[in-house]
């Protein structure tokens, strides 16, 4: 069994079980729709009262010549009126055993639709609108420091996984997306979502951008990236964001326009496919890096007090890169030939902590910060 079979078991959730996709309607569309089934069965009762007239006593019409006094079209629909809605005044009522069990049978149940419909309804739509503002009122209250991710395509959706399996609450992403399709894949996956175009300061304000600490943008369209970096490094001049481009040549550009960090999507899948034609096993390996959970893993971490004053080729984690000052040397820079406090490592090691391998920092062991 995997994992993920034995989570969904683990929570109750039955395998294989049949789940349709739910169609969201507005409430007042749904308050509309009820109200027609309510006046259908209003409009059904007046008719089956009225074909049955003869079965019913009007006492405000009877006189000693018709004591059983007629029933109109219009008596009809007041008898159908007073007693779907439970006033039943009693100047109608019927009288024959056919017209006794039709009310019985028929008019008591349809009473009680007409209730449920109306009544119902109303407490429905009530109850629903006040709970969604309640909730996004509790909502924006609660956000600040989270992560907004511009555009959920395939980038945004793997961007978001690995944010969420190192750790991060889905609570702390918002999505920003104007399709409507892939809102729709977000929210069913947990994630608070946006509508709208992210060039639009009026949309990014609803997703609190003022108020977010990291910034990923993943559109397709490398000018629609540029002009949302803009907007949002004026909305917003301390956030991290991190950007894609389709086009090596438009990379200068997204810098300019406010991303601190830069990824070329088509020279990296170039260079992947290169690397596997030219050597397989290096193609694997670097899949092997890219793939979350599984074999190998690039990680930072932080600097303990036993590594301090070590060289970097010397610790349990192969490193590759000491951050220091907000600078990256690479493992053999002779600025970083032996680690100091205040450094972090960038590192492959295994993505599981393993017998013959254990992580460091996973042990209570004390961290070289610079305050230390």
């Amino acid at each position: 069994m995997t994992e993920e079979e034995s989570e969904a078991s683990a929570s109750g959730m039955a395998l294989g079980r049949v789940v349709l996709p739910e169609t969201v309607r507005s409430p007042w569309w749904e308050l509309g729709r009820r109200l027609l089934a309510a006046m259908a069965i209003l409009v059904g009762t007046v008719l089956l009262v009225y074909l049955d007239r003869d079965g019913y006593r009007d006492a405000g019409d009877a006189t000693a010549a018709n004591p059983m006094g007629s029933v109109s079209l219009s008596d009809a629909l007041y008898y159908t009126t007073v007693t779907l809605s439970t006033t039943g005044y009693g100047d109608i009522a019927p009288v024959t055993d056919n017209a006794r069990m039709i009310n019985a049978f028929v008019v008591t149940p349809a009473r009680i639709a007409f209730l449920v419909l109306l009544i119902g309804t109303t407490l429905e739509v009530l109850a629903q609108r006040g709970r969604e503002q309640f909730r996004i009122a509790r909502w924006r209250n609660q956000m600040g420091h989270h992560v907004v991710v511009i555009g959920y395509g395939t980038k945004g959706r793997s961007a978001i996984e690995t944010l969420v399996n190192n750790g991060l609450d889905r609570e702390k992403v918002v999505v920003v997306d104007p399709n409507a399709v892939a809102l729709a894949e977000a929210n069913a996956q947990g994630l608070a979502v946006i509508s709208g175009d992210a060039t639009r300061r009026e949309v990014l304000a609803q997703a609190r951008i003022a108020d977010a600490d990291q910034i990923i943008i993943t559109t397709d369209d490398d000018a629609t990236n540029v002009l949302a970096a803009l907007t949002v490094r004026q909305a917003n001049p301390d956030a991290w964001i991190v950007a894609s481009v389709r086009e090596h040549q438009n990379a200068p550009l997204m810098k300019q326009s406010g991303a601190d960090s830069v990824i070329t999507s088509s020279d990296a899948v170039g260079r992947l496919l290169g690397l596997s034609t030219l050597s397989p096993k290096l193609g694997s390996v670097m899949e092997d890096l890219l793939t979350y959970g599984e074999g190998l893993e690039v990680a930072e971490r932080e600097l303990l007090v036993s590594e301090v004053g070590r060289p970097p080729q010397s610790l349990p984690d192969q490193v590759i890169a000491v951050v220091r000052d907000e600078k990256v040397y690479r493992y053999f820079d002779p600025v970083v030939t032996l680690l100091a406090r205040g450094d972090r490592l960038i590192v492959v090691r295994p993505a599981r902590e393993l017998p013959w391998a254990p992580r460091p920092g996973t042990h209570n062991e004390d961290f070289a910060t610079e305050s230390d």
